[in-house]
């Protein structure tokens, strides 16, 4: 292998190339389950999004001259359920906010105070507003990070006033965290206030109490399955619903999302991996071709080993011993450069990628396995040349 560096280098060239590719690929594939799971886990996967209408019920119940509707009421019901860790009322809208000559439009949330606990809604500055301001209507707001940045640059928001609408609200606190949230919104650009102060000020629905959409939490631990049974009987029995109509509600079930994305990124790393293993058989291939031609030309070397006492076994485990070292070898630098790969996506600052020890470990044990698999045909091949004709050979 030392007498032949090139031929050896070349060799080991697949191997690296293979190696790399399914270190990093296995690495890509993990970091994306990780990333996902980090998502819904901020989005949270045990949460129910009750909605007016079902599948047919809102054509059959306008043609009756009912609208599915879901109130303040109905979320006080399901509060209840023993089921359930908590559910709230929720009414959103588009508005246009102002302080100063500053201006942006942004969706409004009006919530109750059970909903901050729900969604793992967490105050920076301030705090939440309560019951008591929910029932008195008191025109509060609590607002996203970057909401505080956009509108009172370098300064305490707290105590400050925004008018939503023409309508001035006061600051009382500042939501901790960013990030994307179920409604597609970004955390940090929330405007949150109490639910009866957006219906008395902002939002006007068809009937007083009518809400958008409940939110509700399933008990940790406790069968979502059955938190659903009961959400269904509960809103059944108080719009009146008989037992041949359909639904006037819709539930959605953020468990089963998570499962479907959890089995897609789960998938997609298969897939990646796939990949890299693609790539290191093709490394594998080349490393038996190589193999072959170093038959041919040790020909002469193998007769005069057996000539000598070698018998064919020891010249199958030197050429396969050979193919193993020079798969562990590449495996070696392939693992160096997946790494450095690794660290410079991760630099990037756009998406993190660890190389963990799971990878190493299936990568190593990988390349050992086509040292031996791509190594047995050449190896067994010489240990089955004759001396006499090795000796011959020119």
């Amino acid at each position: 292998m030392l007498a032949n560096r090139l031929r050896t280098l070349l060799t080991m060239l697949g191997i690296i190339i293979g190696i790399t590719s399914v270190v990093l690929l296995l690495a890509v594939g993990d970091s994306m389950k990780r990333f996902i799971a980090k998502e819904l886990e901020q989005l949270g996967t045990n949460m129910l999004f009750i909605s007016p209408g079902g599948d047919r019920a809102q054509q059959q119940r306008m043609r009756s001259g009912a609208q599915p509707a879901m109130t303040i009421a109905d979320a006080a019901a399901l509060n209840e359920l023993p089921s359930l860790a908590g559910a709230a009322p929720v009414l959103q809208g588009g508005f246009n906010l102002s302080v100063g000559n500053e201006n942006a439009s942004k969706t409004v949330h009006g919530v109750t105070p059970a909903m901050f606990k729900i969604r793992g809604w967490k105050v920076d500055k301030g705090s939440a507003f309560s019951d008591a301001d929910v029932r008195a209507a008191s025109r509060m707001v609590v607002i996203g990070r970057k909401i505080a940045d956009q509108f009172f640059y370098k300064q305490d928001p707290l105590g400050k006033y925004i008018r939503i609408e023409n309508v001035s609200f006061q600051v009382v606190g500042v939501l901790y965290g960013e990030g994307k949230q179920v409604d597609g919104g970004d955390l940090s650009e929330y405007v949150i206030v109490p639910i009866t102060a957006a219906s008395a000020n902002l939002i006007k629905t068809a009937f007083p109490g009518n809400v958008h959409y409940v939110v509700a939490q399933g008990k940790s631990g406790g069968n979502l399955q059955d938190a659903i049974m009961d959400i269904g009987e509960t809103l059944r029995d108080r719009h009146h619903i008989k037992i041949d109509q359909p639904d006037d509600f819709r539930i959605d079930n953020l468990a089963s999302f998570a499962e479907t994305a959890q089995k897609i990124s789960a998938g997609l790393a298969a897939l990646l991996g796939l990949i890299g293993a693609i790539s290191l058989i093709v490394g594998g291939i080349g490393i038996m071709n190589i193999m072959l031609v170093s038959v041919t030309e040790r020909t002469r070397e193998i007769g005069i080993r057996m000539a000598i006492g070698a018998k064919p076994r020891d010249v199958l485990l030197q050429f396969l011993t050979e193919a193993v070292v020079i798969c562990l070898v590449g495996g070696i630098f392939g693992i160096m450069l997946a790494t450095l790969a690794a660290t410079g996506i991760t630099a990037t600052g756009k998406f993190d990628v660890f190389i963990t020890l799971q990878a190493v470990v299936v990568a190593c044990g990988f390349s050992s396995l086509v040292g031996v698999f791509f190594g047995f045909y050449p190896a067994r091949r010489a240990s089955k040349l004759l001396p006499v004709d090795c000796l011959r050979y020119e």
